[in-house]
């Protein structure tokens, strides 16, 4: 059934490879779980089987250890999203898991850096060599485009339309894709690249279409994005923790601080939801917060 449930999410719902593999390792550890107890069918699983099972993500045990709340929330979602499915197919009589809720994370403002510590990040990426022009190109898309580092090192050359208003093609979640505009520093810096980087690097592999390249010519990597982006954090003293992620988060807070509506947002970033995108205006609000305390003679 596992197996079934699996193949529907990569199939029929068009979820990548990335998130089917972790409802797979959340659904193997669910059934081992239930083999544990003595429980062999879904049909048997009750309530109660279900909160115990909660209970074990938040404490572990001795293989595992403790889930954080967003990780265990993950988690029974995955049950649930089981259970919904073989009661749709008529494979179980009831839906055991539709009274159990996940435990509500915490909610984490993303963390934005500010407009001076990107440019000095950006400014310190990369050389002139082929390594280095791919480096800064990548890391100017990210944060020109909100990119996920899955979109940016997903990209094909066809994806990329640099004449007139410069375009790229974002594939993001569950399929959808999405065009957004290209700003001049970022084209500079791809451009740079396609012409004066990528051939170099691509002499050495097989003619994949992917705009990033590794050293051996084949498609540059999530890892390896993450590992280009510290590098440029540390070259730059950039305090924190720094990941492809924070770009998105400056991409998006910077745009609604110079007035950009969240609904233009949310379509820049691919968000089904404007609830998703409505976060970072908690941001800002805080920068407003933090400016009027700083400036207003009668704030404090």
């Amino acid at each position: 059934m596992v197996r079934t449930y699996l193949d529907h999410l990569a199939v029929e719902r068009g979820l990548s490879g990335n998130t089917v593999a972790s409802y797979r390792r959340d659904l193997e550890r669910y059934v081992a779980a239930l083999t544990a107890a003595g429980i062999g069918e879904l049909s048997a699983v009750g309530p109660a089987d279900l909160e115990r099972h909660l209970a074990g993500l938040r404490s572990g045990d001795d293989t595992h250890p403790p889930l954080s709340a967003a990780s265990a929330a993950r988690a029974v979602s995955a049950v649930r999203g089981l259970h919904r499915f073989a009661l749709r197919e008529g494979l179980t009589g009831v839906d055991a898991a539709r009274e159990v809720r996940p435990p509500a994370p915490p909610r984490r403002l993303p963390k934005a850096l500010d407009v001076d510590a990107v440019e000095r990040l950006l400014a310190a990426a990369g050389g002139d060599d082929a390594a280095g022009l791919r480096d800064r190109a990548l890391l100017e898309l990210l944060y020109g485009t909100g990119a996920r580092i899955s979109e940016a090192v997903g990209l094909a050359v066809d994806d990329l339309d640099l004449s007139g208003d410069a375009t790229v093609v974002l594939h993001g979640k569950g399929g959808r894709t999405r065009i957004v505009p290209v700003g001049r520093y970022a084209r500079r810096a791809v451009e740079a690249y396609l012409v004066r980087g990528r051939p170099v690097l691509a002499a050495a592999g097989r003619g994949t279409p992917a705009v990033f390249l590794n050293t051996r010519g084949g498609r540059l990597s999530r890892q390896s994005g993450w590992s280009i982006l510290r590098r440029a954090a540390q070259a730059a003293a950039v305090p924190g923790e720094v990941s492809p992620h924070t770009l998105r988060h400056c991409y998006a807070t910077h745009l609604l601080d110079g007035g950009a509506d969240v609904r233009v947002v949310q379509e820049l970033l691919g968000h089904a939801s404007v609830t998703t995108t409505q976060v970072y205006t908690l941001v800002t609000v805080d920068r407003l917060r933090e400016v009027y305390a700083t400036a207003h003679p009668r704030a404090r």
